[in-house]
């Protein structure tokens, strides 16, 4: 993937690339009932994705609304993840990159703290449509 050479090859230049096409996915984002930016995940449920956070025990690094208990304090709080548009200072903060980050941390990010809880993929696309779901 070209993009992932760029990343290890000029970081900076990568972060501006990402931040440009963040601009860019933001304005073409869908409007929701309250005309706030929102991502939809193609066969993402956030209710089903309320309970795979909370089957992974992602609150237990994370602060997460609306998940009861989410009061880690491990990783970054994931208040408003929906606004957000980089994942770990890398990707660009889309479906495809969330889902991939929240099943293979590691392989975005080498040495993170973020382990690889061997989420499934149904359980990725939801907890990725609930995360973005915050706003």
């Amino acid at each position: 993937m070209h993009l992932r050479r760029v990343i290890l090859t000029h970081p900076l230049r990568a972060v501006a690339m990402i931040a440009l096409a963040a601009c860019v996915a933001s304005m073409s984002a869908c409007l929701g009932d309250n005309d706030t930016p929102t991502m939809k995940v193609q066969g993402g449920d956030v209710t089903r994705g309320a309970r795979a956070i909370d089957k992974y025990g992602c609150g237990s690094c994370h602060v997460i609304p609306g998940i009861r208990d989410a009061r880690g304090m491990v990783g970054p709080p994931l208040t408003a993840f929906g606004r957000r548009t980089i994942i770990a200072g890398r990707v660009l903060n889309d479906a495809d990159s969330l889902e991939h980050w929240i099943r293979a941390p590691q392989e975005i990010e080498p040495g993170t703290a973020m382990p690889n809880l061997n989420v499934t993929e149904q359980d990725a696309r939801d907890i990725a449509a609930y995360l973005l779901s915050l706003h």
